[in-house]
């Protein structure tokens, strides 16, 4: 084989080595959402501790990807992402081993703080392999790679709920890990970025570390301490206190992590909007929608899998052409024609019963990926088309700090809109039966596996009627969070329509995809 042959060769497997740690940090931000009602069965978490589960490692992601591809930059992408491997290999080991919901709740914030590597330093390194003529190419693979991981995450976790227990989840990480590590020893150069000149922006870096996760956990908490209680009123300070001065010090600083001059245009202030939007709308989904079909409807992990496979496949199966058709019309078009699939989706969930047809149900959940394969590469083409080429790494960086801002602020107001709801459901069926509410109301929505349980005990309805009550408590809760979701979907649907104006995408391609490439 020729030289030429045999870079060409090295190159596609340095990629798959690449995509392959690419893959495991998107999918491990999703997989965990059909496995959360065994999880919570098995180790007797609340819904409150479910969210902690699944936000704790979105809070570490986002605090800690700008950061990472900085590292990653000033002291060698492949060191900084075999270390980040390393890490999330061994996160995942403790995760599956956890056997109370506060360990678990500790491995995913290092899972988390451990993906921020493997986001932020495999595309910079493969920018650094690929020449410039073949980088738009293998950037869109990977894009590609990591779609594809974000959809497959509640399949895959529903197969191996199913197929073995909840730990897989967590635990196959480990040998991919190990492959994946085995095909990048030999097949990918050290490569470094632009040296910080000024060093890090420790004191930005400690501002955003500490606001992000003071605001996320307030509104996780807050319906637990008390919504004017000391500590949430506290967090809620410190974390808003902290966002101000962060912003100020980034505007001063000579390295920001996060330049926020760029939210100033309309156009990048249209493509974050879609991004922070989407993953808003799909972390509430994944999270309410295996509750509903495992504590509601009485489905185990495989058929809530299948179930969700639809929505998963569209986003797989419709990708590449949407990034055909953004090629054709820009982003713009199809950022809308995509918050409106999402909005018919959750009109259609809003109309969610305890006994709804499946195919109502499946209708409502393509709908949502038909949304999603149309907001997830576009706002990145529309995010890279509204900055100079020189700054398209940060553009892109930012874009995605947003997206997982996005869903942990998404998961917690959701939730709490669940909560709020459902809770109002419960009383007025108790009065309507003549009941007494309590305390123990509480816990029937907190946890929905033991909900008919408390039901029985604490009122004396039969098992069926205590069943018959709790998915209509359920499911009111839940269609509420999907009022809210429609709301979002709307929102996100005027700002792109009113504000990003229709830029072609092949113009963002020749603007920004040598720089969008580098490490944010």
């Amino acid at each position: 084989m020729s030289d030429d042959g045999s870079e060409k060769v090295r190159k596609w497997w340095a990629f798959a080595g690449l995509g392959t740690l690419s893959f495991l940090g998107c999918i491990d931000l999703t997989i965990v959402s059909t496995a959360a009602p065994v999880i919570q069965d098995d180790l007797g978490a609340t819904v409150t501790e479910l969210q902690l589960i699944v936000n704790v490692f979105v809070v570490a992601l986002s605090t800690g990807m700008v950061t990472m591809g900085r590292l990653a930059d000033s002291h060698g992408r492949r060191k900084v992402l075999y270390t980040g491997a390393a890490v999330f290999c061994a996160a995942s080991l403790g995760a599956g081993f956890a056997t109370v919901p506060e360990w678990l709740i500790a491995f995913r914030f290092l899972q988390g703080a451990a993906c921020a590597v493997l986001y932020t330093a495999t595309g910079a390194l493969v920018t650094a392999i690929f020449p410039p003529h073949e980088r738009g190419k293998a950037i869109g693979c990977l894009y590609g790679v990591n779609g594809l991981g974000l959809a497959s995450g509640p399949v895959l976790g529903g197969f191996l709920v199913g197929s073995a227990s909840w730990s897989w989840v967590f635990w196959m990480n480990v040998p991919l890990v190990a492959v994946a590590l085995a095909v990048c020893l030999p097949t990918v150069p050290e490569s470094y970025g632009e040296k910080m000149t000024g060093g890090m922006d420790w004191p930005g870096l400690a501002l955003l570390s500490l606001s992000v996760p003071a605001l996320v956990l307030a509104l996780t908490l807050g319906h637990v301490w008390g919504w004017s209680s000391p500590g949430t009123v506290a967090l809620l300070l410190c974390g808003g206190a902290a966002l101000v001065a962060f912003r100020a010090v980034e505007l001063r600083a000579q390295n920001p992590l996060i330049r926020f001059q760029l939210f100033a245009g309309r156009d990048f202030l249209g493509a974050v909007t879609a991004d922070f939007a989407l993953a808003f709308f799909y972390c509430v989904v994944l999270f309410l929608m295996p509750l509903y079909l495992h504590a509601v409807r009485g489905l185990d992990g495989h058929t809530t899998g299948l179930l969700l496979l639809p929505c998963t496949a569209a986003v797989a199966v419709l990708s590449p052409f949407v990034g055909r058709l953004v090629d054709r019309h820009g982003p713009r078009r199809m950022l809308c024609l995509g918050f409106l699939a999402l909005a018919l989706s959750a009109l259609a969930q809003a109309r969610l019963t305890p006994a709804t047809g499946m195919p109502f149900l499946v209708s409502a959940l393509v709908a949502m990926g038909v949304g999603w394969a149309l907001v997830l590469g576009p706002a990145t083409v529309a995010a890279l088309s509204a900055v100079p080429g020189h700054l398209a790494g940060t553009a892109v960086g930012a874009s995605w700090t947003c997206h997982n801002l996005g869903g942990a602020l998404g998961l917690a107001v959701g939730m709490e809109v669940y909560r709020l709801s459902a809770r109002d459901a419960l009383d007025d069926r108790l009065a309507g039966h003549g009941l007494a509410s309590g305390p123990w109301a509480g816990r029937v929505v907190e946890n929905p596996q033991d909900g008919p349980a408390l039901l029985r005990h604490h009122t004396g309805l039969t098992a069926e009627q205590a069943g018959d009550l709790f998915g209509v408590v359920f499911t009111s809760g839940a269609r509420a969070a999907m009022w809210l979701l429609l709301g979002v979907a709307l929102a996100a649907l005027a700002v792109i329509a009113l504000g990003l104006r229709p830029v072609p995408a092949d113009s963002a391609v020749r603007r920004g995809e040598p720089a969008a490439t580098r490490s944010p």
